[in-house]
């Protein structure tokens, strides 16, 4: 069974970008292999995955070259789970415990019209120029996100 689970985990992670191990449980169940997040973490070791900037990545597997708008576009899929405006404000909203990350995406991307960035456990502040600042950047965060 052991060997069966590490060949399926390896096809997953050569075919997909695999983030989390809650993610790779359910990629594993839908194959009907049930895993517990202490067997994924031993068996991740066990094959050497390593974590990159395009989720786990197999041993000897060539890192992806991430640019940063492309980061910040798999930032805010991953992370948001809603955007809103008020005033000068684009609100985003993020699972608990993800916003510090979704910030670092922001800040780095270098957005025009963007101040600065405020962040929380599960939501980040960005602050713009201008209310229409914060509308434009909002469409832009909603267009890059798959929520327009």
């Amino acid at each position: 069974m052991k060997s069966r689970r590490h060949a399926i985990i390896r096809n997953l992670i050569a075919s997909s970008e695999i983030w989390s191990q809650a993610e790779l449980a359910k990629l594993l169940a839908r194959e009907g292999v049930d895993a517990t997040q202490a067997t994924l973490s031993r068996d991740l070791s066990e094959i050497g995955v390593l974590k990159g900037p395009s989720g786990y990545q197999l041993p000897g597997a060539a890192p992806a070259v991430v640019t940063v708008e492309g980061a910040l576009e798999r930032a805010l899929r991953r992370e948001v789970t809603s955007i809103d405006v008020g005033g000068t404000l684009v609100v985003l909203k993020t699972p608990i415990g993800h916003g510090n990350a979704l910030a670092i995406e922001l800040d780095r991307s270098n957005i025009q019209g963007v101040l600065g960035t405020i962040a929380g456990d599960d939501t980040v502040f960005v602050a713009a120029r201008s209310e229409l600042a914060a509308r434009r950047i909002a469409k832009q965060f909603r267009d890059l996100a798959g929520m327009a």
